[in-house]
């Protein structure tokens, strides 16, 4: 299973990013295999409009189950909701911090 965070950084230890769309980097994070990998979301990070529409998609075709952020705006949401993604919102600084909340089941979904 993979969940994506929305951030900045490019390890655990990084903050975890409020804004689901224009966040400059997703963290996946394959739990099954305790692996990660860093997705580049640059090119909407200066959007004028689509970012959430475009990240929600970029990260539905890498198999994302879900997805943990600040926010998601309702445009992202039904993309990502409509291709079974779960999204859900935490109030963590950091990534380890998100990661530990979603693993004890304390997150609320969207």
């Amino acid at each position: 299973m993979k969940v994506a965070f929305t951030t900045s950084g490019n390890d655990l230890n990084a903050p975890l990013v409020s804004q689901f769309g224009r966040a400059p980097k997703f963290l996946v994070y394959n739990l099954d295999e305790d692996t990660f990998e860093i997705l580049d979301n640059q090119k909407n990070v200066n959007a004028a409009r689509g970012a959430g529409i475009d990240a929600a998609s970029t990260l539905t075709q890498r198999g994302v189950n879900g997805i943990v952020t600040g926010y998601c705006g309702p445009n992202a949401y039904r993309v990502l909701s409509a291709a079974g993604v779960k999204v859900y919102y935490t109030y963590a600084t950091t990534l380890a911090g998100a990661l530990k909340h979603y693993r004890s089941g304390k997150l609320s979904e969207a």
